[in-house]
């Protein structure tokens, strides 16, 4: 008697939120993926439809897990923020992830960026970056009819979706990220750096104010003081003035 498989159900397919491996294999890869990320948040906190995540894992086909990549950074259009053990795109409204970035490390050779390029070709993706921290090589595809095409020079550019711009360098950072209003992508320290010396430089003007403040204060009181001499002065010369007239003497 010949045995029957049925498939599993899908609500019971299990879809892992993690391969136990780490985000990044060094410190280097791991900065780019941070700066580029937490960039994007920043640039995109006043906007509720646009979700940003590092390297979550993207499943774009319901029933099958095995079909899953985890892009070093993705930006979903069109989709709520929020938290999420992996982007599910057949909960997403079958909204693929448009943007999607991948910072080589050392061990990503281009056999495994050519996988990847095959899978954001695939299922949907409408711009890829691979950028190799290491080198400073950058390379970009922009979606163009049903494919991914190459951008002939990265360096230079800017993202259709993102409207941030890719400049050139010098080594060893390689690569300058400028949001659409041309401010430099900041690491957190950079960005805690500027907030203190913004607090500094707020400090210093309150500072300023309250000793101007003072200045008025004090030439207030040097007034009130002019003024009430000149009020003594006007009250000595009437009571003399009065003195003078009991006594038949007219004051000149």
């Amino acid at each position: 008697m010949s045995r029957i498989f049925l498939p599993k159900p899908l609500d019971h397919v299990v879809y892992p939120d993690s391969d136990g491996r780490p985000m990044a294999e060094n410190t280097l890869q791991y900065h780019w993926i941070v700066l580029i990320k937490e960039n994007l948040e920043i640039l995109f906190r006043d906007r509720n439809d646009v979700f940003v995540a590092g390297d979550l894992f993207w499943y774009p086909v319901e029933g099958d897990p095995r079909i899953v990549t985890a892009p070093d950074v993705m930006v979903a259009i069109g989709r709520p923020k929020g938290r999420r053990g992996s982007y599910r795109q057949w909960e997403e409204d079958g909204i693929a992830p448009q943007v999607v970035f991948e910072i080589r490390s050392p061990s990503n050779d281009d056999a495994e960026m050519a996988e990847k390029l095959r899978f954001y070709d695939r299922f949907g993706a409408r711009e890829f970056y691979d950028f190799d921290p290491d080198t400073g090589k950058l390379l970009g595809w922009l979606r163009k009819g049903r494919g991914l095409k190459p951008v002939p020079m990265v360096y230079g550019s800017t993202s259709p979706l993102l409207k941030i711009r890719f400049e050139r360098a010098d080594p060893p950072e390689y690569l300058r990220l400028l949001d659409p209003r041309g401010r430099l992508f900041q690491t957190s320290v950079e960005l805690a750096d500027e907030r203190d010396e913004a607090d500094r430089r707020a400090d210093i003007e309150r500072d300023r104010a309250d000793i101007e403040s003072d200045r008025a204060d004090l030439e207030r009181d040097r007034a009130d003081l002019e003024r009430d001499r000149a009020d003594l002065e006007r009250d000595r010369a009437d009571r003399l003035a009065a003195k003078l007239r009991e006594l038949g003497i007219e004051a000149e």
